[in-house]
């Protein structure tokens, strides 16, 4: 039996981008800084359920309720958020809808968080310290740790983030800690 040669093609980080990934990403990183997504987010950091388009024009005098209204349509068709009954119960990194993630922010005020990548990242996007609370998606035990604008407290060397495709929404991601 001889020796199997296999030859393996080298190929740059530039050839192996996917073109229509890139173009999505980089429209929905420039929907993330549009006035109506920005109201949005302060208001899920300051409102504890799902969040009413009027609490949302209130905060843009210079918007009508019906653009503010066609912008979330277009926010929810690229999957920035999630429309519900004239409510947006999403808006990633939150949730209206509970969830196994709940962050506390030093006020008191507790959200829920999408999702544990979601949830390790609202300290550093509203540069205030968290306190997360879930549970371990192995064997169930309770978790919790502190996050500050710059990552993770000492102390959490143990916990890890999993991360892995949902079968039933392939365009999402579902993690747990």
């Amino acid at each position: 039996m001889g020796v199997r040669r296999v030859e393996l093609e080298i190929k740059t980080a530039d050839q192996l981008v996917d073109p229509s990934l890139e173009a999505r990403g980089a429209a929905r990183r420039e929907a993330r800084l549009t006035d109506v997504l920005q109201a949005v987010l302060r208001a899920f950091r300051n409102w504890a359920g799902p969040v009413p388009l009027e609490e949302i024009t209130a905060t843009l005098p210079g918007c009508t309720p019906a653009v503010v209204q066609d912008t979330l349509v277009a926010l929810d068709k690229e999957d920035l958020i999630q429309l519900r009954e004239g409510r947006v119960a999403i808006a990633y990194p939150f949730s209206a809808i509970p969830t196994a993630f709940t962050v506390g922010f030093a006020d008191g005020a507790e959200r829920y968080a999408c999702c544990a990548v979601d949830a390790l990242g609202m300290a550093p996007m509203l540069g205030e310290p968290v306190h997360i609370r879930s549970q371990c998606h192995d064997c169930q035990a309770r978790l919790a740790l502190e996050v500050g604008p710059d990552g993770v407290d000492p102390g959490s060397e143990e916990v890890m983030v999993w991360v892995g495709n949902r079968s039933d929404e392939p365009s999402r991601i579902t993690t747990s800690l």
